[in-house]
């Protein structure tokens, strides 16, 4: 049996299951304080019974080089009392020593929707999974496996080129101000219009300038990691039509230039919601296999 969690800033989705495709009983708790929410989630497991793995997708940032002292940490997070905090590890030994497969939530995201059944990413590749929500990440799957560096991709936080006309807003991220994630995230739109963006009418300018800074990510990770699908999820994505408007302003801005032509799409999640907790099933086998 595996067990799974979708670790989230707002709430923690558990899950287990005997394969990443079959789960059998999930679970959601609120993110609370880390040693409340890691001892309910801990409690809720071991009332499943044994378990062979654990899988989580964690958000961020966290570090993932497993020869480093705190391998499992979320680390520098603006999370109100989760900065270096123990998950991996708390959680391995509360279950009993199981084998630990520890990722970001949208590398577990990206994972999914690459190799598990139904997923956009069936016989791609390569394919990137980003997320505009509260925040913007974004996840990268080459070969297989998810990408890291020395870290794990930051793609919230690169620098777009600003909008024609749109530079008086100063973007609302505490790091970089006028990030991506600063822009074009969930509270960026509330601070800049007071309301969320499947709120403002259709033909509101916010629809654009949200399209083109997103766009303008697609477009980075196509040209600089050749992957053959960007799939946009999260809260803000779910606004009707934004996806396609995303699509059809990265195909402007490439201008026929990148060799990949029709095979760079973007598209939305085909897992829907579960892509997080599915890619955390994942990485739960995988640690198994691995053991």
């Amino acid at each position: 049996m595996l067990a799974a969690i979708e670790a989230g800033g707002t709430k923690f989705v558990l899950a287990v299951g005997p394969s990443p495709d079959t789960i059998t009983a999930r679970h959601t708790i609120p993110t609370r304080d880390p040693q409340a929410t890691l001892a309910e989630a801990a409690a809720w497991f071991a009332a499943q019974g044994p378990l062979t793995a654990l899988g989580i997708g964690s958000f961020g940032p966290v570090e993932l080089d497993r020869a480093a002292a705190n391998w499992g940490f979320i680390t520098t997070t603006p999370k109100p009392g989760w900065a270096h905090t123990d998950v991996a590890r708390r959680l391995a030994g509360a279950l009993g020593g199981v084998p630990v497969g520890f990722d970001t939530d949208v590398n577990a995201a990206a994972l999914a929707e690459h190799a598990a059944r139904g997923g956009a990413g069936a016989g791609a590749g390569s394919l990137a999974y980003l997320t505009s929500g509260t925040g913007i990440g974004g996840g990268l799957v080459v070969d297989g496996r998810p990408v890291h560096g020395i870290a794990h991709p930051e793609v919230g936080h690169i620098y777009p080129r600003r909008a024609p006309g749109d530079s008086d807003f100063p973007g609302v991220c505490p790091h970089h101000g006028d990030c991506l994630e600063g822009l074009a995230a969930g509270p960026a739109v509330m601070a800049r219009w007071g309301a969320s963006l499947s709120e403002l009418g259709e033909g509101h300018p916010a629809h654009a300038i949200i399209a083109d800074y997103v766009a303008q990510a697609c477009h980075t990770l196509f040209a600089s990691v050749a992957v053959e699908e960007v799939v946009i999820g999260g809260g803000v994505a779910q606004t009707p039509g934004l996806v396609e408007r995303i699509a059809a302003r990265a195909r402007e801005l490439d201008a026929g230039y990148l060799p990949g032509g029709a095979r760079h799409r973007i598209i939305a999640p085909r897992l829907g919601t579960d892509s997080g907790i599915t890619g955390a099933m994942l990485l739960a086998a995988r640690a198994a296999a691995e053991a």
